[in-house]
């Protein structure tokens, strides 16, 4: 008789041992499913960034008066990216597409979302500072900001903006 035999059945034998058997089986596969995530983990490195390190800057794809900053990866390439936006009060983004899903967390200020073609005021939510608004790949939608208004985007690239309007894309002035 091996050893692991000897203790299934000394275990088996004790009042309410199938029952400790069972959790003790439970927990075995509970802590082998952690291994993978663990090994994960232990790949992922550490990173911070500091708001004053935060490198700004114009945006092609955006009208004057808006500024970037890439807070993780690349949002023109594969894989995950996290951006932040800042807008002033009053500033506007017309109808337009993602390829990609894109996910948005007001930081401070606050912003105005609709979908349709055509930005219209009378229409959409407003996401407040600490809010969060997710946009589905190919929805179009616009945006609209009353205050000055710092945004953080995220999701997986290649990231980019499709104007319904050509004549709408700064790109193109």
């Amino acid at each position: 008789m091996n050893e692991q035999t000897s203790i299934d059945q000394r275990i088996s034998a004790q009042p309410g041992g199938k029952t400790m058997r069972k959790r003790l089986f439970a927990a075995s596969l509970l802590a082998a499913s952690a291994f993978p995530i663990l090994a994960i983990a232990a790949d992922d490195h550490h990173a911070t960034v500091q708001p004053d390190a935060l490198k700004w800057s114009a945006p092609a794809a955006y009208a004057k008066g808006a500024e970037l900053a890439v807070i993780k990866g690349d949002p023109t390439k594969e894989g995950q990216y996290i951006v932040r936006l800042k807008v002033p009060a009053g500033y506007k983004i017309a109808a337009h597409t993602h390829p990609n899903d894109e996910n948005v967390t007001v930081l401070s200020g606050s912003f105005n979302i609709g979908t349709g073609d055509k930005l219209d005021e009378k229409k959409g939510e407003l996401v407040k500072a600490g809010g969060y608004s997710y946009v589905a790949k190919g929805m179009t939608h616009y945006a609209w900001f009353t205050e000055d208004t710092v945004l953080q985007l995220h999701g997986m690239g290649p990231q980019g903006i499709t104007y319904v309007n050509p004549s709408d894309d700064p790109r193109k002035k």
